[in-house]
């Protein structure tokens, strides 16, 4: 049976707010402030209930807030917080005085029925701070937009709203904390049993290539996965390509492989990557699309993929420059409007740290970045896949297979990351060497050219996805197809056995 909170005199409150004609107080229950503090104070246990998201500050009455920041000091200290070890605490406090001093701390115990509803008037204080909070949110949100900041536009006080309001609303979330490890194995058995039923035998977002999917199982919920590589590797055309497949996964199979796909692009304008996704679902080079060398037929081809693409829960964001608050603020929009599944990033070199200084350390702000990339997948349990450039060193060796010292910033980039993958292309670099080889002797340049173009005849429209990292399964390296003309990857097995002459 739940107790009704008692009635004491209280100590004086914040001031009340009025709005033109109309007077109101900021929400608020003084009986259920004193409950919740003369309950702790009979029973310090109670704390146990409260102390993970109630803070002094959540409290109408600033004394109140001080009583039971008193309170949370001793029990931490190991000591009793009861009216009597704290009477000496506040026995000169000039708040406490007109109320009767540490009378009023033994009054709060004293008028105590039941101390087993501390957990309910602990969220009642915290929901009553929460709309207090809101309130002044609001206000803030009136005052700048009627302030015309040159400095501060529109959008950017929106996304600083947005902020202010989820923060608010995951702060202080008193159903987090620890999970009964039962909970947490049946949970594990189900992702088991989950990849057994699947025929592809994953567990998360497929890429929409088979080999890749075998090697990762998908895109984990919450991991922060690295798609690296150098200039024209590919790495675009690849983030892209996995895009498109979760996102026609999702359309297809009713969300079971596949995501609702948010997808950033700092480099590429939304219309380039339309571009490249129609040359990729019609088999028409994105070149002559661009330039307007199609056929009448083509038409056909175009509409029927528009349908398609139409349907598709892909969504891009072109803003060049965007900080990773700005991310972060509409990712958490995407995910409430349209339950956003996977997001992918390209790429994180071109993303803005939240340092205001022009001198900020580079390195610093890429650690920034991923670190906020990673938490942004766990707050919002979806896969982010990154695209990131790789250093100039990979250039000067002989080898130039990619490998995780190769990353810019690699110490943070690496550290973050539960997957980092390296997009490959021997072929880019074969077409350069007959240049080198002109310089040496005839039979010895014949011997290399012969070398050469079977090597080049062999690595023909092949690329290599290398896998350097990934915490929760193995490493090693998936042979991919790549159509240049169409930007398209694609499963190798669709090649046959041999690349054409």
């Amino acid at each position: 049976m739940t107790a009704d909170p008692v009635k004491l005199s209280v100590p004086q409150e914040a001031p009340a707010v009025s709005g033109g004609a109309d007077y109101r107080q900021l929400p608020h229950n003084a009986e259920v402030e004193q409950a919740l503090l003369g309950a702790l104070l009979v029973d310090n246990r109670g704390l146990e209930k409260v102390s993970e998201y109630l803070k002094p500050a959540h409290f109408y009455n600033a004394v109140h807030g001080r009583i039971y920041d008193a309170i949370v000091k001793f029990v931490d200290r190991g000591q009793d917080a009861s009216p009597i070890t704290l009477k000496s605490y506040f026995e000169k406090d000039g708040d406490l005085a007109h109320v009767g001093g540490g009378q009023y701390l033994a009054d709060l115990a004293a008028n105590v029925i039941s101390v087993v509803n501390v957990a309910d008037y602990g969220r009642t204080v915290y929901d009553l701070h929460l709309r207090r909070a809101l309130i002044a949110l609001g206000e803030d949100v009136v005052n700048d937009a009627f302030d015309h900041n040159i400095d501060s536009a529109a959008g950017e006080q929106i996304e600083a709203a947005e902020k202010r309001l989820f923060d608010l609303a995951t702060a202080g979330d008193y159903k987090k904390g620890f999970v009964p490890f039962k909970e947490s194995l049946t949970n594990a058995i189900r992702h088991a049993e989950k990849a057994y039923q699947n025929e592809g035998r994953i567990t998360g977002i497929t890429t929409g290539l088979i080999d890749l999917d075998k090697k990762l199982g998908g895109l984990q919920n919450s991991d922060l996965v690295i798609l690296a590589g150098r200039p024209a590797m590919g790495k675009s055309a690849l983030a892209t390509n996995i895009a498109l497949s979760a996102a026609r996964a999702y359309l297809e199979s009713h969300g079971r492989e596949g995501a609702v796909v948010g997808l950033f692009s700092l480099e590429m304008s939304a219309e380039q990557l339309a571009t490249r996704i129609l040359a990729d679902l019609t088999s028409v080079p994105s070149d002559k699309i661009q330039r307007g060398e199609v056929k009448d037929t083509d038409f056909n081809k175009f509409v029927e993929a528009s349908d398609m693409l139409s349907r598709l829960p892909l969504y891009i964001d072109d803003t060049p420059g965007q900080t990773i608050g700005a991310l972060r603020a509409r990712a958490r929009r995407l995910q409430r409007q349209n339950k956003l599944g996977l997001i992918v990033l390209d790429y994180i070199q071109l993303v803005q740290g939240s340092g205001r200084s022009s001198d900020a350390n580079r390195v610093q702000e890429i650690s920034e970045i991923t670190r906020g990339l990673k938490t942004l997948a766990k707050e919002l349990n979806v896969p982010v896949l990154a695209l990131s450039q790789l250093s100039r060193q990979v250039e000067n060796r002989d080898n130039k297979r990619p490998q995780l010292s190769d990353l810019r910033e690699s110490g943070s980039i690496e550290q973050d990351a539960d997957v980092v993958m390296f997009v490959y292309r021997e072929e880019y670099y074969l077409q350069k060497e007959p240049a080198r080889a002109l310089e040496e002797s005839e039979e010895k340049f014949n011997q290399r050219y012969a070398d050469w173009q079977q090597r080049l005849k062999e690595s023909h429209n092949l690329a290599e996805c290398i896998i350097g990292k990934q915490r929760h399964g193995p490493t090693g390296t998936v042979k991919l197809l790549f159509e240049a003309e169409f930007t398209r990857f694609s499963n190798l097995e669709n090649y046959g056995d041999a690349p054409p002459d």
